[in-house]
């Protein structure tokens, strides 16, 4: 099997969407349709693959603004955690918050996750959810166990973490996402996070101030 995966930096907040593809059936899926839908409907087009499924990581607008518009162009469901629906109804006005014009619509959810681990799985394609929350309620994360990789959201960056100083953001909880859901996955899973570049489990276990902080304080 050959999976392939095509990262597009896009929108205000220069945020990572990833296109996902099984290259024998040629069927792919979207994590986080950030910005530009006819720029990732061209994207996956282009290498002849067809999106059939878009998730998100999380609500915030600067993860879901194309999710309306890329739904329509592919008639993929749309998936996201049931905790974030209200960031997805409140999309609209958090345009005017940022640049001073409403955004578009958010996408209808075609399905809620949960919190309960589950696979999703679209021909090779495996992703095992990880309920993951602190910098939104409903954040989950997207680990393919066979490849060694977990796509992380806003939850872990390079050398960074989440912001929590939004609304439902919460500190404390995601520190314990980090270090009961991400950390244990294995120092040599790769983390392709929603901002910024790629990194190691172990590289943020090693490195990573605010995970060596937390740990200090909370050594037994």
């Amino acid at each position: 099997m050959t999976i392939e995966i095509k990262i597009l930096t896009l929108g205000i907040a220069s945020t990572n969407s990833y296109i996902v593809a099984d290259t024998e059936t040629n069927e792919a899926l979207v994590i986080d349709p950030v910005d530009n839908a006819p720029l990732l409907y061209k994207t996956a087009h282009d290498a002849g693959w067809t999106i059939k499924l878009i998730l998100a990581t999380h609500g915030h607008f600067d993860h879901v603004l194309a999710s309306k518009e890329l739904k329509e162009l592919t008639g993929a469901p749309f998936y996201i955690h049931s905790a974030d629906l209200f960031w997805l109804k409140d999309l609209p006005q958090r345009g005017m918050a940022f640049v001073g014009h409403l955004f578009p619509e958010a996408a209808e959810p075609d399905r809620l996750l949960n919190s309960e681990p589950e696979i999703i799985e679209l021909g090779a394609i495996k992703l095992e959810t990880i309920f993951t929350p602190g910098h939104a309620p409903g954040h989950i994360s997207f680990f393919m166990r066979d490849h060694k990789l977990v796509f992380s959201g806003d939850c872990l960056f390079a050398g960074s973490i989440g912001r929590t100083d939004l609304p439902s953001g919460d500190y404390d909880l995601l520190m314990k996402s980090i270090f009961e859901k991400l950390l244990p996955l294995g120092d040599d899973v790769h983390v392709l996070p929603g901002h910024m570049q790629q990194t190691t489990i172990g590289r943020e276990r090693q490195t990573n101030p605010f995970v060596l902080e937390y740990a200090r304080q909370h050594k037994n």
